[in-house]
C-alpha cells in the first residue's frame, strides 16, 4: 500500500521478506486474495502479469509506458460513460471496467 504501485505477488514477497523472511509467497498470494475480497487492494492484469494496487474505483485508465513499465492512473470520465453506454446500448451491466492503454510515457518518448 505504501508504493501506490501496481506490484505482482513475487515483488510483494520480496519487500515482505524485507520485515520477514520467514514469510512464504503462497502466504501473500492468500493475503492478497483476502484483501481482494475486503476491498482493500484491486487485482488487474498488465501485459501477461497480474498485478496488485490499492484499491480504487473503476473510473481510471491505466497508461502502460512500453519504455519503462511505469503504471499511470488516468482518472477520466470516460469510463462512466462506457458504463452508462453499455447499460443503454446494449442492455449490459458491467461489474468491473479494467481501461489498460499502452504507450509511452513521456520520459520515453522523447529518449532516442
Amino acid at each position: 500500500m505504501e508504493t501506490g504501485e501496481h506490484l505482482s505477488a513475487s515483488a510483494i514477497t520480496s519487500q515482505v521478506h524485507d520485515v520477514d523472511p520467514a514469510i512464504n509467497e503462497s502466504s501473500v498470494y492468500r493475503t492478497l486474495g483476502l484483501f481482494t475480497d475486503l476491498g482493500l487492494v484491486r487485482e488487474s492484469r498488465l501485459d501477461d502479469t497480474t498485478m496488485w494496487e490499492p484499491f480504487h474505483e473503476d473510473a481510471a485508465i491505466h497508461l502502460i509506458c512500453s519504455g519503462c513499465g511505469k503504471v499511470i492512473h488516468h482518472d477520466t470520465e470516460l469510463v462512466n460513460r462506457l458504463r452508462a453506454a453499455l447499460d443503454r446500448d446494449v442492455d449490459f451491466v458491467p461489474e468491473e471496467i479494467d481501461v489498460r492503454v499502452s504507450g509511452r510515457c513521456k520520459d520515453c518518448a522523447t529518449d532516442p
